[in-house]
């Protein structure tokens, strides 16, 4: 029996401080629990500790805060310090340590809340073990009685590796199934605290960490990159603040104006229900049925159409908002805003036939692109740009900002570049990051906050939901890529996968036992901008938003004459895999009023008539808006040259071998990435002795991998020139108007697939550089300008030349 304690005082209620239950009723704590037990002291400090701490908060003063005007302004929850530590423990025990329990208690932090290093594991050395820890004598047989007998049921390593394998996959995403990510950092240019409190904008130079996702948005997760579609552009900071997600697109306008239509939108858009086809593509007629009875959809359908939904890379595409935002300053003004990503590679895009050989080629071809420019340290980098404008300046415009299918323009309100998001980390895993990641247009942090827009009201909702079914729970936000880099204090409870184990007793508030923690930070929280409305409830759309065509003209007509054309041509594509004629009559009625040429060009293709112009939804007069240039992907070249630009070099045996080295170096020392391509893997014999070793076969590395060609002197000799696939290379680079070089007896290469030596209209063509074999050095310059820029449209025709 262990030796009892002298009592050192008062012991009376002792028996209530040892029990859970009931007490004294206003007798103050023992100064002794009179027992032998080592954890009594501890025990009675945190009883008495607590005891006191609650008789601090005698009432809720804040309660009279919380009515009339005094609710107007937020104000910070009282509080009461504890006079002890252990006071607001959960445990008296919690000392006690092990490996398991580690070494400290976590009082006032959150440790779930740390870099991903503490989620990451490496098993480098290691030996294998069940999910318990208990390590595995043999992974290659099941436990069977006899080596040709029956398993036995008792075999629960085999269990447990079955079943986590059956379990291995989660939901996809309804939309934007198909994603590629990656960590970077965001620097500010200026301190923007005149129109924003956001964590973010706070100071010059201020550096926030962000985790980024591109996708495509109909396509299911194993569906090809280059589809024709739009491309989601989603944006997590870790802000100090918390985490603010910027859950936009690269393109600034959407189909519809208000959610209640978003799952009508999917459905259309999405694989027929009866099939299960076309898979990632928007050519069927239930969408297309659907847009051309919502004609608000026009504007949208112009990007779609154009060269944005076929990006060159993610590297190289904007990306935007969409709606517009509020920014909320520190006294409370807010303005209106609009959010542009530009990248500093410029705005490039693929063409359609180029895209769809892709779809075969290398389906991961983004995805692949994006991976591999970052492992080589050519981080994408892009500015963001603010518009920004007060609700008086709004209510001038001849459209409404709260209409989702309508952009700013330019012209009206400039861009003015706040930052610069630098990419520079790929994910450790795909699963644990890129899949796991939750973006949500709710999660914003004070200095944001939302208007009226009625799609925004209804994502709002929406992705939070989405996640709780895709993630198994309320608890997604403790998946360590959602954590945030701000501790998380709040009283929220349970739930499946729930991680955090908190300290102390309370899970309410307003309480006096934790002394009144967490409590509510005031004006040091988020704050929503106290818009004043006096209005009816009321389902429908203000005028403004009933105007569906001129901001579509406007685009329109803002592109180049190539770009029109690649518009038109898309959708006659799209349009003629439709089966419904009626469907497409509906289209052109509607492309009529964007611009009558357009309208008669995809009608002419469809080889129908030209049907009559869809009604008019409102009958205010037409605003007629300026041609913006900024709309056009040409204006936007890009500042990194031929920087990460991939180039195939041709060889064949009698190649000229000193050439191909000084391209190559000279290629490799711009950034740009050489692939030396022949019929086949091996050596070729160079002329005059040597060997050039082949990177990569015509067949695992055709055309439409490359961004341009280069055809060195003496490729023309041996089974390169002899062999269709080579032909083929040549002709879809000259197709997909990419530049191609070549010196000495490699124009003779040119020649054999017929490649024109002039533009169709008889001028010099920019991308077709050939030069004599002295002089390849002196034409790499030219060349290298050819490939930094646009690609050199003008050479196109439709039908293609060959």
């Amino acid at each position: 029996m262990a030796k009892s304690k002298k009592p050192t005082g008062d012991i009376a209620g002792a028996g209530s401080v040892l029990s859970t239950i009931s007490g004294p009723s206003s007798a103050p704590p023992p100064s002794d629990l009179g027992g032998p037990g080592e954890l009594e002291d501890t025990l009675l400090r945190k009883v008495a500790g607590n005891q006191q701490l609650a008789a601090q908060m005698p009432f809720n003063a804040d309660k009279p805060l919380e009515y009339g005007d005094a609710a107007r302004q937020p104000h910070q929850g009282s509080t009461a310090s504890p006079g002890d530590p252990v006071a607001t423990a959960s445990t008296a025990a919690e000392q006690n340590s092990s490996e398991k329990l580690g070494s400290e208690p976590a009082a006032g932090v959150n440790r779930l809340i740390k870099p991903l290093d503490g989620a990451r594991v490496d098993s480098g050395g290691q030996v294998l073990t069940t999910n318990q820890g208990v390590p595995v004598a043999d992974n290659q047989h099941s436990l069977k009685v006899g080596l040709r007998g029956p398993t036995t049921l008792e075999d629960f390593i085999l269990r447990e590796k079955i079943t986590h394998f059956d379990h291995e996959r989660i939901p996809e995403r309804v939309v934007h199934a198909r994603g590629s990510a990656a960590h970077g950092f965001f620097e500010a240019y200026e301190d923007l605290q005149a129109v924003t409190r956001a964590a973010p904008f706070t100071e010059a130079g201020k550096i926030t960490p962000v985790f980024v996702r591109f996708s495509t948005v109909a396509g299911e997760r194993g569906s090809s990159d280059t589809a024709r579609d739009v491309r989601g552009f989603a944006v997590k900071f870790y802000t100090d603040e918390g985490n603010w997600d910027l859950v936009g697109n690269n393109i600034p306008v959407f189909f519809i104006q208000d959610a209640m239509k978003f799952p009508d939108l999917a459905h259309a858009v999405k694989p027929e229900p009866h099939h299960a086809m076309p898979q990632a593509s928007s050519a069927h007629d239930n969408f297309w049925d659907f847009v051309s009875l919502m004609p608000e959809s026009t504007h949208m359908l112009l990007w779609q159409m154009s060269d944005r939904a076929i990006p060159r890379s993610y590297r190289m595409m904007q990306g935007f908002g969409v709606h517009t935002f509020r920014l909320v300053n520190a006294a409370g003004e807010s303005v209106f805003c609009k959010f542009h990503w530009n990248p500093v590679a410029g705005t490039h895009s693929l063409v359609w036939d180029e895209a769809a050989k892709l779809m075969g080629a290398d389906p991961d071809y983004h995805r692949r692109d994006l991976w591999e420019a970052i492992e080589a340290g050519a981080y994408p980098q892009w500015e963001l740009g603010l518009q920004i404008f007060t609700e008086e300046q709004a209510d001038q415009f001849e459209f409404d900002v709260l209409d989702p299918t309508k952009l700013v323009p330019e012209e009206l309100v400039p861009v003015r570049a706040v930052g610069r998001m630098t990419l520079n980390r790929n994910p450790d895993n795909f699963f644990a990051e890129t899949e796991q990641v939750a973006f949500c247009t709710a999660h914003v942090v004070p200095g944001i906050d939302f208007t009226n827009d009625p799609l925004l009201q209804g994502r709002i909702h929406s992705y939070v939901d989405t996640q709780i079914s895709r993630l198994g729970g309320p608890n997604f936000h403790e998946i360590p890529i959602n954590a945030p880099v701000a501790q998380v204090h709040n009283n929220q409870r349970d739930g499946m996968h729930r991680q955090a184990i908190h300290r102390g007793r309370v899970n309410y508030e307003p309480n006096s036992l934790a002394g009144g923690c967490p409590f509510q930070a005031g004006q040091m929280g988020f704050n929503s901008f106290p818009e004043p409305i006096s209005e009816d409830k009321v389902r429908g759309k203000p005028e403004k938003f009933a105007e569906h065509y001129a901001q579509a003209r406007m685009f329109f007509e803002s592109q180049s004459p190539v770009e029109q054309a690649h518009i038109a041509n898309a959708f006659r594509f799209e349009l003629t895999k439709v089966q419904t004629p009626a469907v497409r009559a509906r289209v052109i009625g509607n492309l009529i009023h964007v611009d009558p040429m357009l309208a008669a060009s995809v009608a002419d293709g469809l080889g129908m008539d030209l049907p009559p112009p869809a009604p008019l939804a409102s009958t205010l007069p037409q605003p007629v808006y300026p041609v913006s240039p900024a709309l056009s992907l040409l204006a936007r070249p890009g500042a990194t040259g031929i920087a990460t630009r991939r180039v195939a070099i041709l060889a064949g045996d009698g190649v000229d071998a000193a050439g191909i080295d000084a391209v190559y170096a000279a290629l490799r020392g711009a950034g740009a990435v050489p692939r030396i391509v022949g019929v086949q893997l091996g050596a070729r014999k160079a002329a005059g002795g040597g060997r050039v070793d082949v990177e990569i076969s015509l067949e695992a590395g055709p055309s439409v991998l490359y961004d341009a060609v280069i055809v060195p002197d003496g490729a023309d000799q041996g089974r390169l020139a002899l062999t269709g696939q080579t032909v083929e290379f040549l002709r879809d680079q000259y197709r997909h108007c990419k530049p191609i070089f070549a010196w000495g007896s490699g124009a003779e290469l040119l020649a054999q697939a017929n490649l024109p030596p002039t533009l169709p209209d008889g001028s010099a063509d920019p991308g077709l550089i050939i030069a004599p074999a002295a002089d390849s050095a002196g034409a790499f310059d030219a060349f290298a300008a050819a490939l930094s820029g646009h690609r050199p449209f003008a050479r196109e025709t439709d039908p293609p030349l060959l």
